[in-house]
This record gives C-alpha cells, structure tokens and sequence, in this order.
C-alpha cells in the first residue's frame, strides 16, 4: 500500500483478537509505525503486541489511556509526536458498550457511552486535524469506526446505538471541513464480528444470517481500514462503508 514512513494511531487495542490488533497488523506490514493505546489490558500483553509490531522493522509505541478522560485526546497526540512523530492516519477504534434498553437507560449510562463513543472521538479528530495544518504536502487519513445504525435496530443499546450513529453524521460534516487540509476522513461499519466475545450460540445464529456463509473476522474489518488509510483511497471521503459479508438483519 505504500505507507512507509506514515504514522498510525490505532485506539482501544487492548486485545490481541480485536479489530484494532487486526488493523494494526495490516499497517504495520505496509510500513506504518504504530503508536497504540490501551485500556485495562494485561500488561504483558502489550509489551508482547508492541514486540509484535517491531517485528515488521517498523517503530512503534503505545499508551494506557481512559479516553473518557476529556482531557485525554490532547495528551495522547502529545505523546505521539513526542515518541514517533506527527502521525498522519488516525483509526478512532476504541469503544465503550453495555446493555441497556428502555427500561433501565440512565443519565449515568448515557454519560459513561458520549465521554468515550463520541467526545473522545471527535476531539482526537479535530485535534488531529489542527496538527495536521502544520504538515505540509502529506495526505491525512481519519477512519471512525461505526456498527450500521442506520441499517436496522440494536435491542436493548440504546446508548451504544445513539452515541454510534452520531459518529456517522459527523464523519460527513467532518469530511467537509478539512478536505482542503488534503484528509480524508470515513467510517467503518464492520458488522457483527468475532472477536472472542461471542457465545457460541450467538455465533450459530448469526452465522446463518450471513449471506457469505460465515461470520465476520477482524482481518474483514481490517482489510478495510488499511485499504482506506492508503492513497488508492484518496478520492473517497464522507462515506460510512459497510464490511459485513451481506449480513441480514432480522
């Protein structure tokens, strides 16, 4: 893809299955340096994912950050520049999700998903962006990710369902904005993927709901994502891009 000497920012990879590893791994292979954050992950795991990642002969570092913090988007860019760079792709990955529904939605369970699904998104957007007036002749790359609000209901996550489809209304605002910066900046909606949280009920059931006749894998997200990071995508911007192998919702 191209992407030597580019620099990632990857958030919540706090484990080795996710969507944020996988993304990470594809990256790395083209080239990127990865700086990685984390959140009440084991320690010895990411040392291990941070060895993984020089492995590919590129710099890397990480950071255990509670995006929730609001102070949190200013200090982790900080670091970055500090350790690798002025980074020039951002993967907004890191989420926060419980059940929920109408029965026992509070403020506190709204708060706990907007301080971390969207103000620490948006922040590190636009925060990204600013630094980003100072680069010159490069190509940005922002890529949030979503969970298709706007293809049918999520039961019982009404505040990871909202604070989700927020997301995608300001990717395209977003887009608009800094387009003459020369960043691109899109979303990512995966589907329901098989990062080693799902039963194995839960698998069966949805497994039949897949039109490609098998579940969504973290490396179908990532594929994506790297695809978009890259500069074959550079004429594509504002989109909300569906990864998930046909899946019907019922």
């Amino acid at each position: 893809m191209g992407m030597h000497e580019k620099i990632a920012v990857v958030t919540g990879v706090s484990h080795t299955h996710g969507i944020g590893a996988a993304a990470c791994r594809k990256l790395a292979a083209d080239g990127c340096a990865i700086f990685f954050t984390y959140w009440k992950a084991e320690p010895e795991w990411a040392d291990s994912f941070r060895k993984e990642m020089l492995e590919h002969g590129v710099r890397c570092s990480s950071i255990e950050i509670d995006l929730s913090d609001s102070h949190a988007p200013i200090k982790l860019l900080d670091e970055v520049e500090q350790r690798l760079g002025l980074p020039t792709i951002l993967v907004n990955n890191a989420a926060y999700s419980t059940r929920d529904g109408y029965q026992v939605l509070d403020a506190q369970t709204l708060d706990n998903h907007y301080a971390v699904n969207m103000r620490a998104t948006f922040l590190l957007c636009v925060e990204f962006a600013r630094r980003f007036e100072k680069a010159q002749g490069s190509a940005g790359r922002i890529i949030n990710m979503t969970s298709g609000q706007a293809q049918g209901p999520m039961l019982e996550e009404l505040a990871y369902g909202a604070t989700k489809a927020a997301i995608s209304g300001f990717t395209l605002t977003l887009s608009a904005e800094i387009a003459p910066l020369g960043i691109t900046v899109n979303a990512v909606n995966p589907g329901p993927t098989d990062t080693g949280w799902m039963t194995e009920d839960l698998k069966q059931e949805l497994s039949s709901q897949f039109m490609m006749g098998r579940m969504g894998m973290p490396d179908d997200a990532a594929r994506l994502i790297e695809f978009l990071a890259s500069d074959k995508a550079e004429w594509i911007t504002g989109q909300v891009i569906s990864s998930e192998g046909g899946f019907l919702r019922r």
